[in-house]
């Protein structure tokens, strides 16, 4: 451990005075409204885009293939290096990237808008749809080095949170308020009106602070492409902390991505699911995630994981209890509740950890490879869920997620202490 690691261990908590100037600081709002425009645009190539394919009678195997426009956010790492080396004139390296992608993300909602979808059409409408995802990746990119680069060490957990509780906002307006809309009106003035939102995410980029160019930045795009990977995987522990990404929220992934079946199974109503486990369990995300923030100022980020992570193995067990008695409302939101609140938790610390792990000089290429990695999880892992849950029946399928949550937390002894970047 570095010197400065050591210090950043030993230097004390903050106290409720400085705890609340940090929630309540500009700083915060940022993150909070940035989070926001870079969940706007995420369910517009998705369920959203689904709707409008169906509605304008697309058969469901081209629908399916829409889901190719997701790439972007997989594969963002490969031009994040360009957003390291290189800084447009005026506003800086962070907010002038910002500004102008987010222009340019408005620019290619409004041109979503013109495309008219039809079983003979779908060119046009496939190609608008993967520059709006190109551009909310992009967008995500600048977003993640610039809260990492204006956010203090000890702040990363607060500040995470709440990117992560705007992002949910944004992606509630865009995607239930984006059908609601819809109906209201058109799936055309819907696109134009989210064109909008994003264009008044510009005014929030002008107005914040640009932060600090860091020593040592890169100065050829060659070194923005190489010296970032050497920094991480020269590290000790960077592999381990790598196998901690994939396996820390592995089983809260597994365990979600079979809930509505399972509540299906169980005899609820889809009026019971849609309001006990679409807005009751929204919320206490929300919840769980800001006061999780709140809690990483007051015990430090190690802790939090560590508490946080117990915290989402053991409320993914209340979904074996709950497959085990009577259905009835009471016993749903109790167990959505918990789940829903200690995942927004385990997001916060974890989320926050991983911007923890990026050397300021390379924040754009360090943090979109390390959640670019996060997604593995979501997409592969949840591929088996329905052969195990019919394998081994509801309990066994959730008691087998929550204890697929330890190996995750056993690398916590080694990873908190190892592959950080010099302070």
């Amino acid at each position: 451990m570095t010197q400065a690691q050591r210090a950043s261990a030993t230097r004390p908590r903050a106290s409720w005075s400085e705890t609340l100037a940090s929630v309540f600081s500009g700083r915060m709002l940022v993150a909070l409204l940035m989070g926001f425009s870079s969940g706007l645009p995420l369910l517009l190539t998705g369920s959203v885009l689904q709707a409008w394919l169906k509605d304008g009678g697309v058969d469901l195997k081209q629908i399916g293939l829409f889901a190719l426009a997701g790439l972007p956010y997989t594969l963002k790492f490969l031009w994040a290096p360009l957003f390291d080396r290189y800084a447009l004139p005026g506003l800086g390296r962070r907010r002038g990237w910002l500004a102008v992608v987010q222009i340019a993300l408005a620019a290619a909602l409004f041109g979503l808008s013109l495309a008219h979808p039809s079983p003979d059409h779908l060119l046009p409408i496939s190609l608008a749809a993967l520059l709006v995802a190109f551009f909310s990746a992009t967008q995500d990119i600048v977003i993640d080095a610039y809260r990492r680069e204006t956010l203090r060490e000890d702040e990363l957990g607060l500040g995470s949170a709440l990117y992560v509780n705007g992002y949910r906002l944004g992606m509630l307006l865009a995607g239930g308020g984006g059908l609601i809309l819809a109906d209201l009106t058109s799936f055309e003035t819907m696109y134009r009106l989210m064109a909008a939102f994003m264009l008044g995410a510009v005014v929030v980029t002008v107005l914040a602070p640009e932060p600090q160019l860091p020593e040592g930045r890169p100065r050829t795009l060659f070194d923005a492409v190489v010296l970032p990977f050497r920094d991480y995987f020269t590290r000790d522990g960077a592999w381990l902390a790598l196998a901690f990404i994939l396996l820390y929220k592995l089983g809260d992934t597994m365990a979600s991505a079979m809930t509505t079946p399972f509540y299906l199974d169980l005899g609820y109503s889809k009026t019971e699911i849609g309001a006990v486990v679409k807005l009751f369990g929204f919320w206490a995300t929300i919840a769980g995630g800001t006061l999780g923030g709140i809690w990483i100022l007051r015990i430090g980020m190690h802790r939090a994981l560590w508490l946080f992570g117990l915290g989402q193995m053991f409320s993914t067990l209340g979904f074996a209890l709950l497959a085990g008695l009577q259905p009835t409302t009471a016993a749903l939101a109790a167990v959505v509740a918990l789940e829903n609140f200690t995942a927004g938790l385990g997001t916060a610390a974890f989320v926050g950890f991983m911007a923890a792990l990026t050397d300021k000089r390379f924040t754009a290429t360090q943090y979109a490879l390390l959640s670019s990695l996060m997604g593995v999880p979501r997409v592969l892992a949840a591929a088996p869920t329905g052969w195990l849950a019919a394998s081994m029946g509801w309990a066994g399928f959730f008691t087998f997620c929550a204890l697929i949550a330890i190996p995750g937390l056993v690398l916590l002894r080694w990873i908190t202490r190892l592959a950080e970047p010099p302070r």
